[in-house]
């Protein structure tokens, strides 16, 4: 079964599930994080000044509670779909296709 003993304990092995936009629920096993969403590529890269390209290439947000991240379907679709997690109980609370806007949430809503 899907239980193993352990001092006499039964204890079941139960992988967290990612609602992939594109195939549905699947096993956290199954995605790759791939970062801070939403971050905007400079316009006028010729413009760009070397301390806006640090900025744009290595500054993330550290955000406690709720933050938007990019992850990536690896063993299924392979898509990039976007994320917002609360970072204080690593709770997935919406997931959208890439390119849609952010979801509000709704104080109180439960994903």
């Amino acid at each position: 079964g899907d239980d193993m003993t352990i001092s006499g304990l039964t204890t079941w092995l139960v992988a967290a599930v990612i609602h992939c936009p594109y195939c549905g629920p699947r096993p956290e096993l199954e995605f790759a994080y791939a970062g801070q969403a939403h971050v905007a590529r400079p316009a006028d890269p010729s413009a760009t000044t070397p301390d806006q390209w640090t900025e744009f290439l290595y500054l993330r947000d550290n955000t406690r509670g709720i933050h938007a991240e990019r992850w990536r379907h690896v063993r299924g679709c392979a898509r990039f779909f976007n994320a917002l997690r609360d970072t204080t109980t690593d709770q997935f609370l919406a997931t959208y296709r890439a390119g849609e806007p952010m979801p509000v949430l709704q104080v109180g809503q439960k994903p």
